[in-house]
C-alpha cells in the first residue's frame, strides 16, 4: 500500500485548504488502496474570511487547528513529518495555500514560501518522491523546484507567474493530470477551472491513481 502525506493549509476555500479537494483526495487515496496521514504547519492563518459574506474578519485562527477539522482531529504538525514513512506527498488547493503556506496571494510573483513547507518539498524531491499538487498548489511547487512542469488549468496571469518562477506551465482541462516525469510532479487544476464537485472528484482520483502507479 502506498503511503501518502497530505499537507493542508487550514480549512475553507478562502483562507485555508479547499474542503471538496481535501475530502476527495483522502477518499481517492482510500479507494485506491493507499494510506494517508495529514499534516499542517502550526502557525496562525494570514487572515480569517467569513465564508458566508466573503469579508475578512478580525478573528485569529491557527492553521493546524483549523485543518484538524478536515480529518476528524487526526493531524500532525508539519515540522514533525518523517518523509521516510511515506511514498509521496500531496497538496490540495484552496487560497490558504497561497496565503498560509506561501505569500503568493498578497505578494504576487515575488512571493515567499514558508520555510518548513520548502524543506519538506525539497527533501521529497531529493528522495525522488512523487509530489502531487492541486488547484493553486502548483504555484507553490514552481517556486521550489526550478524547471518543473505543472498546471493550474488555463488562467494566463497565474501561468505567467509560474513561468517567472522558473517553471513551465501546461494548459489542462477538468480532471486532467499533468505529469512531469523527470521531476516526478503530478498536478491537476481542480477549482482553478469552473468545475463541479464531480469534476473535482474525478481530478483527485486521477491524480492519486497516477501517483500510486508511479
Amino acid at each position: 500500500m502506498k503511503r501518502i502525506a497530505v499537507i493542508l493549509a487550514g480549512c475553507g476555500v478562502y483562507d485555508g485548504s479547499e474542503i471538496h479537494e481535501t475530502v476527495c483526495t483522502l477518499l481517492a487515496i482510500s479507494r485506491n488502496n493507499g494510506t494517508y496521514k495529514v499534516f499542517a504547519p502550526n502557525i496562525n492563518q494570514y487572515h480569517v474570511v467569513n465564508h458566508l459574506t466573503g469579508e475578512v474578519t478580525t478573528e485569529e485562527r491557527n492553521v493546524l487547528i483549523e485543518a484538524a477539522r478536515l480529518n476528524r482531529g487526526e493531524i500532525t504538525p508539519l515540522d514533525q513529518i518523517n518523509l521516510e514513512e511515506f511514498d509521496s506527498i500531496v497538496f490540495p488547493g484552496g487560497f490558504g495555500v497561497a496565503k498560509n503556506l506561501c505569500s503568493y496571494a498578497y505578494e504576487g510573483e515575488n512571493f515567499r514560501v514558508l520555510e518548513e513547507v520548502k524543506k519538506v518539498v525539497k527533501n521529497a524531491y531529493q528522495m525522488k518522491m512523487p509530489i502531487g499538487a492541486m488547484c493553486i498548489s502548483p504555484v507553490l511547487i514552481s517556486k521550489i523546484i526550478s524547471g518543473s512542469t505543472v498546471t493550474i488549468g488555463a488562467d494566463k496571469a497565474t501561468a505567467d507567474d509560474i513561468e517567472k518562477a522558473g517553471a513551465f506551465h501546461k494548459i489542462s482541462q477538468k480532471g486532467e493530470v499533468v505529469i512531469d516525469e523527470k521531476n516526478r510532479i503530478f498536478s491537476t487544476p481542480c477549482y482553478m477551472l469552473d468545475s463541479s464537485i464531480a469534476d473535482i472528484a474525478d481530478g483527485c482520483d486521477n491524480l492519486i491513481k497516477a501517483i500510486i502507479a508511479a
